[in-house]
């Protein structure tokens, strides 16, 4: 399938999921310079249902999180390369910090982020919609040693 899904398409894709019964899995982030261990995230993300659905921050908010020389990939770029992976079935690029307005369009069944966050560290207002939805929400390892950061300080080095 391997969609590039803008928010008018959201409720219809995630409406026509649910007709079909298909588990909903959903993960967001930046995604910028892809590496093995998105790969692996994403990949071990996949098992937990039938669709993997990311939610893409939008190049002004990776600015916000990531500093004034990010992203390296525009959003539209980070995206096709997202929709290209055989384990993604939907990208969508999402405005602000926050994935909370995405997670309210997309209700997923299964929420997944790595390791640097426990289910206390989750932004607040995701975990009300999360939870909100019955969500159920899962913590992936970290792949060691693998981060758009540390390239792009090996890089800079």
């Amino acid at each position: 399938m391997s969609l590039i899904v803008n928010g008018d398409q959201v409720f219809s894709l995630r409406e026509e999921m649910r007709r079909e019964k298909k588990r909903v899995v959903v993960t967001n982030g930046c995604f910028d310079l892809l590496h093995v261990g998105h790969l692996r995230y994403l990949t071990e993300a996949r098992k937990f249902g039938d669709i993997l659905w990311i939610g893409l921050n939008n190049d002004d908010s990776v600015r916000q999180l990531k500093g004034p020389n990010r992203p390296v990939n525009s959003e539209r770029d980070r995206a096709e390369i997202l929709a290209a992976l055989r384990v993604v079935d939907a990208v969508t690029i999402f405005a602000g910090v926050r994935a909370t307005d995405f997670l309210q369009m997309v209700q997923p069944d299964v929420y997944v982020k790595g390791g640097d966050y426990t289910f206390d560290s989750l932004d607040q207002g995701e975990r009300e919609v999360l939870l909100g939805c019955g969500a159920e929400i899962q913590i992936l390892q970290l792949v060691p040693g693998k981060s758009t950061t540390s390239t792009l300080e090996r890089i800079r080095r």
